[in-house]
């Protein structure tokens, strides 16, 4: 009777899970639109980590729960030398997430160099993709507008529905809930062609 109850409990506590990609250069935001994810969704953490948080080397790991689904996020080192490295991460990948420090003007182009690595690999062919422009509370950054013309020889190429940018600030929280929002609808949207994983 135990096992009849325990299997009928895991079956409705199973969730869908999702891995998320975060990428973008360092000192973009990756890590505190992260842990700003986290708290956003976990009510019992705590916002002084986020200024504590510091350049990734290597990867953080974290996850949210969202209804059915617990979404898994890879935030991935932004450095030159490791951005090698996240190619390898595409094949398990539902989503990708880029950030861009969009008060950084004289990281622009570097920054669409990163991006534009990204979207000419075959793995991530029908990923839901969104583009997160970060750091607006600042004074002097770079507007949507601004930064969505200078990617739109690059975005051009993906599906109208595949991609979207977002302005957002990491450290104070604004716009991280809506970018979530449209990232989960959209995997789930491209669940024929990448389907969740279930965890037991």
């Amino acid at each position: 009777m135990f096992s009849l109850f325990y299997g009928f409990y895991k079956y409705l506590t199973k969730k869908d899970e999702y891995f998320v990609l975060i990428l973008g250069l360092d000192n973009a935001g990756k890590t505190t639109y992260l842990e700003q994810a986290k708290i956003k969704y976990s009510q019992n953490l705590n916002k002084s980590n986020l200024h504590r948080v510091t350049t990734t080397v290597g990867m953080n790991i974290g996850s949210i729960i969202i209804g059915p689904s617990k979404l898994n996020f890879w935030d991935l080192g932004g450095q030159e030398e490791l951005q090698s490295l996240w190619d390898k991460y595409y094949s398990e990948a539902h989503a990708i997430i880029y950030v861009i420090d969009s008060s950084d003007t004289q990281r622009l182009t570097e920054s669409k160099n990163a991006f534009k690595k990204i979207i000419q690999n075959h793995l991530i062919n029908n990923l839901p993709i969104m583009i997160l422009l970060n750091k607006q509370d600042l004074k002097d950054c770079l507007s949507l507008i601004q930064i969505r013309n200078e990617f739109n020889s690059l975005t051009s190429n993906l599906l109208i529905n595949q991609h979207k940018f977002f302005s957002i600030s990491a450290i104070n929280g604004e716009g991280i809930k809506e970018s979530i929002n449209w990232l989960m609808d959209q995997m789930i949207k491209n669940i024929d062609l990448k389907p969740p994983l279930n965890s037991q």
